[in-house]
C-alpha cells in the first residue's frame, strides 16, 4: 500500500489529482466531525438516469483515490431534494390525472402513483437507492423531507434569519429586475394547501425564527422557518446543506459552474467552509445536442446494460469528465473493448502504471482478469457473417479458435456475447451495406481466397495478417489501409472492422473463402 501511496501521490489520473486537492484542506489537522464528507444530489422529480450513475461513479472514483493517498476516514452521502414542489406532472407515470390537483406541493406530500409507496418523492426515493444499490455503490441516503422536517437542518435556517439581508444581497445580483421584486430565499409550505409558495416576504424576524408573508388570496401568514415549514430556494439550498453537513466535496455538470461562486458563498455567509468541488462536462446525443431527460435524446442506462457490461459504462465515464462527449450507441463497442485491454494490462503494471489505469478507479484494489479471448469488435463481426440470432452461434466458432473457452470458464466472454448479438441484430444490420470490389480489389480477393484453399498454418492469427498484408502490398493498394477497406466493405457491409488475420483465425479458413467467393459472385 506505501509503494501505491507513493505512486497516488504523483499520479496524473484526474481522480488521483482531485484527491490531493482535498487532502490539502486537512493538511493543518483532521476533521472534526472525523471523516470526509463527499456529497451527491437528486431531484426526485424523474427516475434515476445516467446521469445520475455518471455523478454516483465519479464521486466514487475520487472517495477511492482518496482512501489511497489518506487514512481519514470517509462518506459519500445521496441527498434527494424531496420537499421540492411538484412543478408538472411527470408523462410517463400511471394515473396522471390523480396528481394535476397536487402540483406545487412537496414529492413527498404527493400520493404515488404507482400504488407502492406513501408517496410519489418516498417511490423515486426507493428506486434511486435501489439503483445505486444495483451498482454496488457505497453511500448513506438524506431525504430533504428528513433533513428540513426533523430538525437537522434547524440552525442553519434560524442563520439564514439572521442573515437574510447579506444571503439576500448575493441572490439579487444574479436575478433579472422582474425577477428581484418577488424573489425570497424561504419558499414558505402553506399550512392548508400543503403547496410550497413562491412570494416575497413582508418581514423576516431573526429573533423569534419567523418568516411573514401574504399567501395567494392575500391572507397574512408568520411561519417558523423550522419543523419543515418552509424550504429554501434550490440555490440557497445548495450553499446552506453545504454548510449544514459540513461537505468537503461535490461535483456536478457544467451547467452548475455559473452558479458555483453563488453557493460557495452562502455557504460562507452561513459559517461554513466552501467545499472543493469538479465540474464535469455534459452529455451529449448522436447530433451533438445535450442530452435531456425530457426530450428522451441519447442514451439510457438501460439502453447501455441492454449492450454491454456495467464496468464498460463505469470505463466510459471515467475519460475525460471535463470533455464533452458523444453518449450514443456506437460508442459502445469501443468502451468495450477498451476496458478489457486494460485489464489485460493491469497485471503487468508497476504501481505508477496501475495508479493511472482506468481499471483501478473503477474496481479499487481488486481488479478481476479479462476473460475476452475475443475482443467484442469481432463478436460483432462474427454475428454479422454467421447471421447469429443466438450466442450459441457464436460459441460455435469461439472454441474452435480458443479450445479451452467456455460460457463456464469465461463468464465475461460468455455475457459479451449474448450481447454482441443483441447489437448486431440492433443496430449493424439494420445498416449493413455491401458494395462490389472494383478490378483491382477483385483480383486481390482472389488470389487471397486461392492463398486460403492452399493454407496449411493452422489458425495462427499473426500468421494469417501477414499473408493478408501481402496480398495488399503485391496487388499494389496505396495506402495498405484501402484494401482492408475493401476487406470490410465487401465482405463485412462496413466501413470499418476487425484486424483480419484474426477474424480469419476466429471465423474460419474455410469459411472465408466462402464468404469471398459469394461476394466475387
Amino acid at each position: 500500500m506505501t509503494n501505491l501511496r507513493d505512486a497516488a501521490m504523483t499520479s496524473k489520473a484526474w481522480p488521483f489529482e482531485e484527491a490531493r486537492r482535498l487532502l490539502k484542506r486537512y493538511e493543518k489537522k483532521a476533521p472534526e466531525k472525523g471523516y470526509v464528507l463527499f456529497e451527491t444530489g437528486y431531484g426526485p422529480s424523474g427516475l434515476p438516469h445516467i446521469g445520475t450513475f455518471g455523478e454516483v461513479s465519479r464521486t466514487t472514483m475520487v472517495r477511492r483515490a482518496f482512501e489511497v493517498i489518506s487514512d481519514i476516514p470517509t462518506k459519500l452521502i445521496c441527498f434527494s431534494d424531496d420537499v421540492d414542489g411538484m412543478r408538472k406532472v411527470p408523462g410517463n407515470v400511471p394515473n396522471p390525472e390523480l396528481l394535476t390537483q397536487h402540483l406545487q406541493r412537496p414529492l413527498t406530500r404527493v400520493p404515488d402513483p404507482f400504488g407502492t409507496h406513501e408517496s410519489f418523492g418516498h417511490h423515486n426515493n426507493a428506486r434511486l437507492r435501489t439503483f445505486l444499490d444495483t451498482f454496488g455503490f457505497q453511500y448513506d441516503f438524506i431525504s430533504a423531507t428528513e433533513f428540513y422536517g426533523s430538525g437537522k437542518f434547524d440552525e442553519i435556517l434560524l442563520r439564514a434569519c439572521e442573515r437574510y439581508d447579506d444571503i439576500m444581497k448575493v441572490m439579487l445580483k444574479s436575478l433579472r429586475e422582474e425577477r428581484r421584486e418577488t424573489y425570497s430565499i424561504f419558499l414558505p409550505i402553506h399550512p392548508e394547501s400543503g403547496r410550497v409558495m413562491y412570494v416575497p416576504m413582508k418581514h423576516v424576524d431573526a429573533k423569534n425564527g419567523t418568516i411573514t408573508f401574504d399567501d395567494e388570496t392575500g391572507q397574512e401568514m408568520t411561519l417558523p422557518v423550522t419543523g419543515g415549514n418552509v424550504k429554501l430556494q434550490w440555490k440557497p439550498d445548495f450553499g446552506a446543506r453545504w454548510a449544514a453537513l459540513d461537505v468537503d466535496f461535490e461535483m456536478y455538470g457544467k451547467d452548475h459552474s455559473t452558479n458555483t461562486p453563488i453557493y460557495d458563498r452562502i455557504c460562507e455567509i452561513l459559517g461554513g467552509k466552501k467545499p472543493e468541488h469538479f465540474t464535469y462536462e455534459l452529455f451529449l446525443d448522436a447530433d451533438g445536442h445535450k442530452i435531456s431527460k425530457t426530450s428522451g435524446n441519447g442514451l439510457t442506462i438501460d439502453e447501455w446494460l441492454t449492450y454491454a457490461s456495467t464496468e464498460s459504462l463505469s470505463y466510459f465515464m471515467y475519460l475525460k469528465p471535463k470533455t464533452a462527449k458523444r453518449m450514443h450507441f456506437d460508442v459502445i463497442p469501443k468502451a468495450v473493448d477498451e476496458y478489457h485491454q486494460q485489464l489485460r494490462a493491469y497485471p503487468t503494471q508497476d504501481d505508477a502504471g496501475k495508479c493511472n489505469n482506468p481499471v483501478f478507479h473503477i474496481h479499487g484494489a481488486d481488479v478481476p482478469e479479462s476473460d475476452m479471448v475475443v475482443p467484442f469488435a469481432m463478436l460483432l463481426n462474427l454475428a454479422s457473417v454467421s447471421g447469429a440470432e443466438e450466442k450459441d452461434t457464436l460459441w460455435g466458432f469461439i472454441q474452435r479458435y480458443a479450445p479451452d473457452a467456455s460460457p463456464e470458464q469465461n463468464p465475461q466472454l460468455d455475457q459479451a456475447a449474448g450481447f454482441a448479438v443483441r447489437y448486431y441484430n440492433d443496430f449493424v444490420k439494420p445498416a449493413k451495406t455491401y458494395r462490389a470490389p472494383n478490378d483491382q480489389e477483385r483480383a486481390a480477393l482472389a488470389d487471397l481466397a486461392d492463398r486460403l484453399r492452399a493454407w496449411d498454418g493452422g489458425l495462427d492469427a499473426e500468421e494469417l495478417q501477414t499473408m493478408v498484408f501481402a496480398v495488399g502490398k503485391e496487388h499494389g493498394f496505396d495506402p495498405l489501409r484501402a484494401w482492408f477497406t475493401a476487406l470490410y466493405e465487401v465482405l463485412l457491409g462496413a466501413s470499418q472492422g476487425p484486424r483480419f488475420g484474426g477474424f480469419i483465425a476466429l471465423y474460419g479458413v474455410d469459411e472465408t473463402v466462402s464468404l469471398i467467393e459469394n461476394a466475387l459472385k
